[in-house]
């Protein structure tokens, strides 16, 4: 896999001209209005660029490269970001946001854990310690014009964040000689302390202090293990004074740099959350309620000088789930609550997995003043999104304004509000699993908001948003043009039928039924859904032999109950691999209702390169098969090629979605094909297949590149309306190694399907 091949790939979807392409592919994608306050400019992302891309020539381009925090010149046109397993520094050129360029990386000889510019020199906080009780490390300064590091000063233990003042005059770095999570259950105090150290920066950007720098002790000062204090993040308002986070000891403590005073500390509170989900049970769900959870607050940003807000990600004792707004004497000005993890659920973006363990875990907060917007941006390190909200002051609360998808894993936020720009670095990269660390940007340039495209409804059982992800096949009504049915896969415990109204943008999720059995609630790996002649569903459950899951037809009443089974014939169920039903369609014979269902890829006695479609017929309960042919897989990262969904047009005319498994720059085949069994005769397993002949209408592509994000390997639902509108909807596979984007799309006319 050739790294100037993948370079290519990069920007041929995050360049100009795939931003151009935006804004005439995205058909029927309008702006969430109801978020808007007041009709002022909305961020839309341009590009999301993978880090690998500069490593040096000649590396492996699966090497580990991770983007964590970013920091820019303050022309805006040049970018560094740490890459910790890298040991350095890597330097983009941002001076055309659509098409950021990759400039190289700067050894370090160490971990770097935060990286700060002021003029032309790069300040990166590097990790040299040999344990948790013999921390080390060191401030390098280096310049951007030759790429050379200059002074190393020494920082007394184990850096972590980094800041420069506003007016260039201090350094500010946090010494958090953090714990071992392996000793004592990691729970604190565990010796060495952690501090502040100040340094003092010259009208060139030299550190004037850098073999003595002043070092602020802050043990003493925290309820929860006053003799250790672990600080986690710095940051610097306009005069001088530093706040930090002691995330572990849940506290603030204020430090004047000019003396190097701590002139305020107080703890960071707790908070009461209602109605959301803490239970890891597989269902999300806002029927839980924790009391007095800590704080715990990571990432923080001054808002002026007397106020500042915090990303409360938590540690190992809480964790609120949202932002807090604190004056500099301690007075919680604006909690967000319960906020973030409704957006989470109502968004498609909540990490059910994580519920247990910090839901959406906000940990990085920016804050930038956008001409008369002063914006408020918080990130959901587990539910990959970023809130922007208006801060309107001490005196009222911030109004939500926008929700931007990103990558996995959002660590670094960087407002560039000279520019218009906002920029994201996502820090898990996971070759293994198609995902990579990525620098994503966004400007503030559109008239709407083009995200989210799906949104949920208040669930009246819990007063919660309806949780809902992983949404993997789709239909429409008969005889209304504004509804649409999906269904849940298996990343759920219960199986699920959701209710979609398209008469609003983003188009909502309604309601929902339950799939049942008897009275219970039934999970099953439902990949494809149809209407049913005499009211209800046909739902396509895919198998699994490994699992020992079968490959079922369910057909459904309206309320989601169970009423008829349907399985394959024994003798082809022993040829079953993984990859089974993913699709279902019916549509009305001579001889009465009939099914068909698309087998997503090969099984044992398929020829390669050729799947089975089956067709049922409910009134003899026998099944007929045809072949259907699938393209190699195309991709330089190899993966298979299989089918992911099956819709009926008429006159023996179905739409099947045809993919690769791969995501991001790595796709390559997601395409929308049309057969026809007119003139087929489709013959009992056993017999030679008739192979139809499928012809390519639509590329997908240039439809999901279009977002300019990491794009989802899994399109996986289509449905035409009553009135012929097409509509493509991709699965998230439940936020689980996998943005959570959701794009549900009209991506045209049933008469482009020829």
């Amino acid at each position: 896999m050739g790294k100037m091949k993948l370079l290519r790939g990069v920007r041929s979807f995050a360049g100009k001209g795939g931003l151009l392409a935006s804004t005439a592919i995205l058909i029927g994608i309008t702006g969430h209005a109801a978020l808007a306050q007041g009709g002022g400019q909305y961020f839309e992302r341009v590009a999301t660029v993978p880090v690998f891309i500069n490593l040096p020539d000649g590396a492996d381009p699966t090497t580990e490269t991770v983007a964590e925090i970013i920091a820019a010149t303050a022309d805006g046109m040049t970018l560094a970001y740490t890459d910790s397993p890298g040991d350095a520094i890597g330097i983009f050129d941002i001076s055309d946001p659509t098409d950021p360029i990759p400039s190289g990386r700067v050894d370090l000889g160490g971990e770097p854990t935060s990286v700060a510019i002021s003029g032309g020199t790069v300040y990166a906080a590097v990790n040299t310690s040999e344990s948790y009780t013999a921390p080390s490390g060191f401030v390098g300064a280096i310049s951007l014009s030759d790429r050379t590091m200059g002074a190393q000063c020494d920082v007394q233990g184990q850096p972590d964040s980094i800041a420069v003042s506003p007016d260039g005059s201090y350094l500010a770095v946090v010494v958090e000689n953090e714990r071992d999570e392996d000793l004592n259950d990691g729970e604190i105090p565990q010796a060495p302390p952690g501090h502040l150290a100040v340094f003092a920066l010259g009208d060139d950007g030299t550190i004037t202090n850098c073999d003595a720098a002043t070092i602020v002790d802050m043990t003493g000062l925290a309820d929860v293990a006053p003799s250790d204090p672990e600080p986690e993040y710095v940051d610097i308002n306009s005069d001088n004074i530093a706040v930090v986070t002691l995330q572990e000891n849940n506290y603030l403590v204020l430090v004047d740099l000019a003396s190097g005073s701590v002139t305020g500390h107080f703890s960071a509170g707790t908070v009461d959350l209602d109605a959301i989900d803490a239970t890891e049970e597989g269902i999300i769900s806002g029927s839980d309620s924790l009391s007095d959870v800590p704080r715990e607050p990571d990432a923080v940003t001054w808002l002026d000088t007397s106020r500042f807000a915090t990303a409360n990600e938590g540690d190992y004792l809480g964790g609120s789930r949202g932002f807090t707004i604190f004056s500099t004497d301690g007075t919680v000005l604006f909690d967000s609550g319960e906020d973030l993890e409704y957006l989470g659920m109502s968004y498609g973006h909540y990490p059910e997995d994580r519920a247990e363990n910090k839901g959406v875990e906000p940990e990085g907060i920016d804050f930038g003043q956008y001409g008369d917007d002063a914006l408020i941006f918080v990130a959901s390190e587990r539910g990959n999104f970023v809130a922007v909200y208006q801060d309107n002051g001490a005196d009222a609360a911030p109004d939500l304004l926008q929700f931007l998808p990103t990558a996995v894993g959002p660590e670094g936020l960087l407002t560039l509000p000279g520019r218009d720009m906002f920029i994201v670095a996502t820090e898990v990269d996971e070759e293994d699993n198609g995902l990579r660390a990525t620098l994503a940007f966004y400007t503030r340039t559109a008239d709407r908001d083009g995200y989210p495209t799906l949104v949920s409804d208040v669930d009246p059982a819990t007063g919660a948003p309806i949780g809902w992800g992983a949404l993997s096949g789709l239909v429409a009504a008969a005889d209304d043009a504004n509804t649409l049915y999906a269904v849940s896969d298996s990343f759920y415990a219960t199986s699920r039928i959701y209710t979609i109204d398209l008469s609003s943008t983003p188009a909502r999720i309604t309601d929902f039924v339950e799939l049942t059995r008897d009275g219970e609630p039934v999970g099953y790996d439902l990949e494809g859904i149809a209407l049913r002649d005499d009211g209800g569903f046909w739902l396509a459950s895919e198998g699994h032999p490994g699992n020992e899951r079968s490959n079922y037809v369910f057909g459904v009443n309206a309320d989601g109950v169970i009423e008829q089974e349907i399985t394959l014939p024994d003798d082809l169920v022993a040829q079953a691999v993984r990859f089974g039903f993913e699709g279902v369609a019916s549509w009305a014979d001579e001889g009465g209702e009939r099914l068909i269902v698309a087998i997503q890829r090969e099984w044992a006695d398929d020829p390669d390169n050729q799947v089975k479609l089956g067709i049922y017929d409910p009134s003899s309960e026998t099944w007929s098969f045809v072949g259907y042919p699938i393209a190699e897989p195309m991709s330089e990262r190899g993966g298979w090629v299989g089918l992911s969904e099956i819709t009926y047009l008429g006159d023996q005319r179905f739409a099947l979605i045809e993919r690769d498994n791969q995501p991001g720059i790595y796709s390559a085949h997601k395409v929308v094909t049309v057969i026809s069994l007119d003139g087929v005769d489709p013959v009992p397993y056993g017999q030679t297949l008739p192979v139809v002949e499928p012809t390519v209408a639509i590329d997908l592509l240039p439809l999901l590149r279009a977002s300019n994000g990491w794009i989802s390997d899994k399109p996986e639902g289509l449905a035409v309306t009553s009135d012929g509108s097409v509509y493509l909807i991709t699965d998230n596979d439940g936020v689980d190694d996998a943005t959570g984007e959701t794009l549900l799309l009209n991506i045209g006319s049933a008469d482009q399907l020829q």
